[in-house]
C-alpha cells in the first residue's frame, strides 16, 4: 500500500518537525497553512493516529496479515497522539484539570524534542529501509 506508506514517512517527518522544532502552543493567529496553527497541528495528529493504525494492519508483503510496518506505525500512533493531546490541552487549560493530566502533560513537556527525533528517525529509517518487515 504505497499510499499509506507515503503518508507515514511524510506524517512521522511533520510531526517530528513540529515536536522539536516549533513551540508547544500553537498561535490561534499563525498562518493557515503553517506548523504553528492549531488546525494544522490537529489535522496532522489525527491523520497520523488513523495510518499509523492502517499500517498495523496492512501487510508488508501479503504473507503476514497483521503486523505491518510496526516501528513507524507505533511511532506514527503516538506522535499523533501528543498532538492530540497538546491540542485537548490547550483547549481546555481554563478548566479544572485532573492531577493525572497535569502530571502526563508534564511528561509530555520534558520529552517533548525526544519524542520529535524518534520521530524523524522513524521517518528517515522507513523511507530508507521499506522493505524491512518491522521497520
Amino acid at each position: 500500500m504505497l499510499p499509506v506508506y507515503l503518508l507515514s514517512v511524510v506524517l512521522n517527518a511533520l510531526i517530528g518537525i513540529i515536536l522539536v522544532f516549533c513551540k508547544e502552543e500553537a498561535d490561534k493567529g499563525a498562518l493557515s497553512f503553517s506548523l504553528n496553527n492549531e488546525t494544522v497541528r490537529l489535522i496532522i495528529g489525527g491523520a497520523s493516529f488513523i495510518t499509523g493504525i492502517l499500517k498495523i494492519l496492512s501487510p508488508v508483503r501479503g504473507n503476514i496479515p497483521v503486523v505491518g510496518d510496526l516501528f513507524p506505525a507505533l511511532v506514527g500512533i503516538a506522535g499523533g497522539f501528543l498532538l492530540l493531546f497538546e491540542f485537548y490541552r490547550n483547549k481546555t487549560s481554563g478548566s479544572p484539570a485532573f492531577d493525572f493530566m497535569e502530571r502526563f502533560a508534564s511528561l509530555i513537556t520534558r520529552n517533548r524534542k525526544i519524542s520529535g527525533f524518534v520521530c524523524l528517525a522513524a521517518a528517515l529509517l522507513h523511507f530508507l529501509f521499506y522493505p524491512i518487515i518491522f521497520l
